[in-house]
Parts: C-alpha cells; structure tokens; sequence
C-alpha cells in the first residue's frame, strides 16, 4: 500500500494568508510527479497555529525522487525575482511518515 508523509507547520497567524497563497500559487507542482497520490493542505479551524501539509505516494522511493528534484525546487531551492528568497512562513516544520495499513472510501450505490 502507500505510503502518507505529513509536513506539520507550525505558522503565525499573520502568515497564514502568506502560506496559502505560497502552496496556491505553486499548484501542480507535484501532481504530475511519478507515484504522487493524494495532497492536502490543512487550515486549522482553532486552538493551534499547526498546517498539516499532507501528500500521500505510492512508495518511499516515488517521495524521495520528489523531494531530489521537483520538492527541492518547490521547498525553497530557486530564488525569488531579484535573487532573494522569501522569508518562511513558517516558524518551525516536522515531517511525520506513515504506512497506510487499512484504507476505505465511500461505497457507491
């Protein structure tokens, strides 16, 4: 089965518009990538100031190629207009990785 990484930010409020029109503005980025699955971006609703950014893949392999080439450029790698790079919107990040186990989806009919 696939395997689910979840990059949990950590973003101050008054950077939250900053980093949804960030991952807007690079939409497509990953989902033509060999063995990319499923991408989420997560809001909290209350009580936290924690995104969860969440790509699931079909392998270990299909994520780390991204993260090689494409994720490089897209976490940071090139440079903004004038040769500088935005200040981060986040203030702290974590990657967690999981197996998926057990999976199911609505049933039809």
């Amino acid at each position: 089965m696939s395997i689910v990484k979840i990059n949990v930010l950590t973003v101050p409020e008054e950077q939250r518009e900053t980093l949804e029109k960030r991952f807007a503005a690079r939409a497509g980025a990953v989902e033509s990538s060999d063995g990319f699955e499923w991408f989420e971006l997560l809001r909290p609703v209350e009580g936290t100031d924690t995104y969860l950014v969440y790509t699931r893949w079909r392998t270990e392999e299909d994520f780390q190629n991204w993260m090689a080439g494409r994720g490089q450029a897209a976490h940071g790698g090139g440079s903004a207009e004038g040769g500088e790079r935005p200040k981060p919107a986040a203030t702290d990040a974590t990657l967690w990785s999981f197996e998926v186990v057990q999976q199911a989806a609505p049933k039809q009919g």
